[in-house]
């Protein structure tokens, strides 16, 4: 069960980190920033991105993380997908999508409730094998 809430903190970590990255590519981009314009490889990584809430989603059963995570996870992999069709509304909606930013934003709160969930569950087992092993015996007994 230890290496299956491993994974599970593992993925919503990694998730944290490639939003944070998105941030980045962003701010890279942004001709008001200096950049060049090119939101293209922001784009791209965003539509992988889903996965991870995905990946935790499946691992958050093996890692016995509950049913509120588990929701949690459901809802972030919807918000996370979601996300990449805001902008396509461009054309047509403009109010639907200037909801991006603000979306993303929702987005890093609920993978934080997710990863400290994770890290919260690998704690917790590495503390009852702790207090489950033998106490070391002493030498002058």
């Amino acid at each position: 069960m230890q290496t299956w809430r491993l994974l599970f903190a593992a993925s919503a970590v990694l998730f944290l980190t490639g939003v944070a990255v998105q941030f980045f590519l962003i701010g890279l981009a942004l001709t008001q920033l200096g950049g060049n314009g090119d939101t293209s490889l922001h784009v791209n990584i965003g539509y992988w991105l889903p996965i991870f809430p995905l990946l935790s989603m499946i691992l958050a059963w093996p890692a016995r993380a509950g049913s509120r995570t588990v929701w949690l996870c459901v809802a972030l992999f919807v918000d996370t997908f979601l996300q990449g069709v805001l902008p396509l509304a461009r054309d047509s909606v403009t109010v639907i999508a200037a909801l991006h930013p603000v979306n993303a934003l929702v987005i890093v709160g609920l993978g934080l409730m997710v990863a400290r969930r994770g890290i919260e569950l690998v704690r917790a087992t590495a503390s009852a094998a702790e207090a489950a092993a033998p106490a070391p015996s002493s030498p002058h007994s």
